[in-house]
C-alpha cells in the first residue's frame, strides 16, 4: 500500500518513494541538552516514533539518526549571546559536560517513560568536532564561506534560492529582524558556522581560525552524511526548527555537494497549553514527570497526541489528560475482553478493519482516522482472540503497551510523596547525600518506604 507524507520542502503531500526499497534512511534534530525536555518537545518526539512505526508496518527496515546538541546552540537563532549549554552550567553552578550528562539521560528517561523507540545513530555534537570543521573547510575551499574578526560565515549570496522551505522574501525582511547587523558581514542573513572564541570560553577546540567553536547548524549537516550519506529520505523536526535552523542545514548541504540533504521535510506543529503558550511565566512548562507526579501513566500523554494530527496544533489541557487516561483503560480493557472471548469473526472483517487502519496510517500519519479504527474494534460486540491479536498488531504501531497491565502503583502513591521523592532524586544527582538521606528518612516518617535499584527508585507503602 503507497505511503503518502506532506513534504514541507514541496507545500504538499507526496507519495513516499524511498531511495533504497529495503531501508529508509531518517534524520531527526535532537535535544539541545541544556535543560528538561517539556512535554512540546516529546509532543516532536512521539510524532518522530510512530513515523518509525508506520514505515516499519510497511515492510521498511530504518537506520534513523537523531542528534544531540551539547555546544553551539547559541541563546539566539541570529548567531548572538552565549552557547545555551555555558549560559545552564553558569546558572547551575555546573562544567558543560555535567549539564549536558544531566539532561541528556533525563532524555532518554522520558523517552523510555513514552515508550518511543531510540534511534539507530545517537551522535554528540562534542564528539564529531573534526567532522564539522572538515565540513566548514571544505565550503571555505568552494566559496561559500569567509571568515571576520568573529567567525566563519556561510555567505547565502552564492546559492541560487535562500531560503526554500519557509519562503521566506528576505527583501521584505527589515535589516536585523532576526540578526543584529555584523558589520563584517556580508549579508545580515549570513550565518555562522564557526566561532572564534573569547580567551576565556569554556567550550573551544583548535582550528585553523584559532581557539573556536562550531555554529549550531554545521552538526547535523556534517553527522548527516557522515551516517547517512549526501542524499538520504527524510529530515524531521520541530515546526519551529524551519526558518533558521534546516533552511540552513539546507544551504550548507547546497554548498557543500550542490544537493538538498533529504527529499522529504516533515513537521510536527506546536503544543498549546489551555489555549496559549507554554511559557515559564505563565507557570505552564510542563514535563513529563509533572505527568507522573499527578499519577498519570506517560502513555496517557502519548495517546492523547494521537487525538490530533501531528500538522495542526495540539491544545493540552489536564480535563483532556484524565479523560484520556480513562480511554487507556477502557482501551485496555477492550483488549482483555476480547483475549477472553469466544466469538467467531470472519478472516473479512478482520482484513477490513486492517485496510481502515492501513490507510489511515499511512495517509501521512492520520492518527486520529487509526485510532477511530482502534475503536471500532474495540467496541466491536463479538468478542474474539482475534481481534485482540489484530489490536496488538495496530499496537506495534500505537506503543501503548495495551497489552500491559496499567499499574496503580502511581495513582495510590500521594503527589507530597512523589515530589519527595523527585527532590532525593536530584540530591543523589548532585551527590548530596546528606540531603538525600534527610528527604528517605522524612519520606519513611510519611508511611512509604523507597529502594534503588537497577531498574530505578521503588516505592511502597509500609
Amino acid at each position: 500500500m503507497d505511503i503518502y507524507f506532506y513534504n514541507t520542502l514541496t507545500k504538499g503531500k507526496e507519495k513516499f518513494i524511498p531511495i533504497d526499497k529495503t531501508e529508509v534512511k531518517i534524520y531527526s534534530c535532537g535535544p539541545t541538552v541544556y535543560k528538561d525536555a517539556t512535554i512540546g518537545n516529546m509532543r516532536t518526539n512521539i510524532f518522530q516514533d510512530v513515523l518509525r512505526r508506520v514505515l516499519r508496518y510497511n515492510g521498511y527496515g530504518i537506520k534513523h539518526v537523531m542528534n544531540i546538541t551539547d555546544v553551539g546552540h547559541l541563546v539566539s537563532d541570529g548567531d548572538e549571546g552565549e552557547d545555551k549549554m555555558l549560559k545552564s552550567a553558569r546558572e547551575e553552578h555546573k562544567t558543560p559536560l555535567e549539564i549536558a550528562e544531566h539532561y541528556t539521560k533525563l532524555f532518554f528517561e522520558d523517552l523510555e517513560s513514552l515508550n518511543i523507540e531510540t534511534p539507530e545513530v545517537i551522535c554528540k555534537a562534542t564528539e564529531h568536532i573534526k567532522e564539522m570543521l572538515a565540513y566548514v573547510e571544505e565550503l571555505m575551499e568552494k566559496g561559500y564561506a569567509y571568515e571576520t574578526s568573529t567567525a566563519i560565515y556561510f555567505d547565502i549570496s552564492k546559492l541560487d534560492k535562500y531560503p526554500v522551505l519557509s519562503n521566506l522574501n528576505l527583501e521584505e525582511q527589515k535589516a536585523g529582524a532576526r540578526v543584529d547587523v555584523d558589520k563584517e558581514k556580508r549579508n545580515p542573513y549570513d550565518f555562522a558556522l564557526w566561532i572564534k572564541a573569547p580567551e576565556n570560553h569554556l567550550m573551544k577546540w583548535d582550528s585553523p581560525w584559532g581557539p573556536s567553536y562550531p555554529g549550531w547548524h554545521i552538526e547535523c549537516s556534517a553527522m548527516g552524511r557522515k551516517y547517512l550519506g549526501e542524499q538520504f529520505d527524510i529530515h524531521t523536526g520541530g515546526i519551529d526548527l524551519i526558518p533558521t535552523h534546516h533552511e540552513n542545514e539546507i544551504a550548507q548541504s547546497k554548498g557543500a555537494c550542490g544537493k538538498i540533504p533529504a527529499k522529504y521535510w516533515m513537521h510536527g506543529e506546536y503544543l498549546l497549553i489551555d489555549g496559549g503558550k507554554m511559557s515559564k511565566s505563565l507557570g505552564n512548562v510542563y514535563l513529563i514527570r509533572d505527568l507522573i507526579e499527578k499519577g498519570y501513566d506517560p502513555i496517557v500523554y502519548k495517546l492523547f497526541s494521537y487525538s490530533c494530527h501531528y500538522r495542526n496544533k495540539l491544545n493540552f489541557t489536564w480535563e483532556g489528560i484524565e479523560a484520556t487516561s480513562k480511554s487507556l483503560e477502557r482501551l485496555k480493557s477492550g483488549y482483555r475482553n476480547h483475549l477472553e472471548g469466544n466469538d467467531e469473526v470472519s478472516d473479512e472483517i478482520i482484513a477490513e478493519y486492517e485496510e481502515k487502519f492501513h490507510k489511515a496510517i499511512n495517509d501521512d500519519l492520520n492518527m486520529p482516522a487509526a485510532m477511530g479504527v482502534v475503536w471500532e474494534v474495540v467496541r466491536n460486540e463479538k468478542k474474539s482472540p482475534k481481534l485482540a491479536n489484530l489490536l496488538l498488531k495496530f499496537d506495534t504501531v500505537l506503543g501503548l503497551k495495551i497489552n500491559e497491565e496499567t499499574t496503580k502503583e502511581q495513582k495510590m502513591i500521594p503527589e507530597e510523596i512523589l515530589k519527595l521523592v523527585q527532590e532525593r532524586k536530584i540530591a543523589r544527582e548532585n551527590k548530596d547525600w546528606a540531603k538525600s538521606d534527610e528527604l528517605r528518612n522524612l519520606i519513611r516518617s510519611k508511611g512509604y518506604e523507597i529502594k534503588d535499584t537497577k531498574e530505578g527508585t521503588q516505592i511502597n507503602k509500609i
